[in-house]
């Protein structure tokens, strides 16, 4: 029975770490690192293979495949927590205000802002854009509710960037 509970116990783990490993492969894919990538695929495999290999050599147990695909379940919430967690990355952030301050107020956050002119259905709109560091994402968002309850703000990943005064305080820090 021991020997059950601990097949089950290897299945479900080798596949919420399989499955956590290829979430962050894929991100790592999408941010152009494939060196690291590749790193991690060949972890995330032999991971996978015993796996497998635990479930295909027990067929006649159908619990093995209703654990393996809980831990399949498991591993895509545990690949995006650790994801969130780590927030590799750029994003770039675009806020629509009415506020004439705000650009200066996120600039003595030390971020770098570029302001362009808008015109909404009510008039006149200030669009701000930030690109920063994922781990500062929650700051800046914090700081425009404190400051700006009203601003429509959307969030895109950013893959790369290149010059400007984001790269400048990026190599400061």
């Amino acid at each position: 029975m021991l020997s059950l509970l601990g097949g089950y116990l290897l299945i479900f783990i080798a596949r919420v770490a399989d499955v956590s490993l290829a979430t962050l492969r894929t991100l790592m894919i999408v941010r152009g690192k494939g060196l690291i990538a590749g790193c991690i695929g060949f972890f995330e495999v032999i991971i996978y293979i015993t796996a497998l290999n635990k479930v295909v050599s027990g067929l006649d147990n159908p619990i093995n495949l209703l654990v393996y695909a809980l831990g399949f379940a498991t591993g895509n919430v545990v690949g995006s927590f650790i994801e969130e967690k780590l927030a590799i990355g750029l994003t770039t952030v675009q806020i629509i205000t009415e506020q004439d301050n705000l650009c200066s107020l996120i600039r003595d956050m030390g971020f770098g802002v570029t302001v362009l002119e808008g015109k909404g259905k009510e008039g006149s709109k200030k669009v701000l854009i930030v690109s920063l560091p994922r781990k500062e994402l929650d700051n800046l968002l914090n700081f425009i509710d404190d400051n700006d309850r009203t601003a429509f703000v959307t969030i895109m990943d950013t893959r790369a960037s290149k010059g400007g005064y984001f790269k400048r305080t990026m190599k400061d820090k």
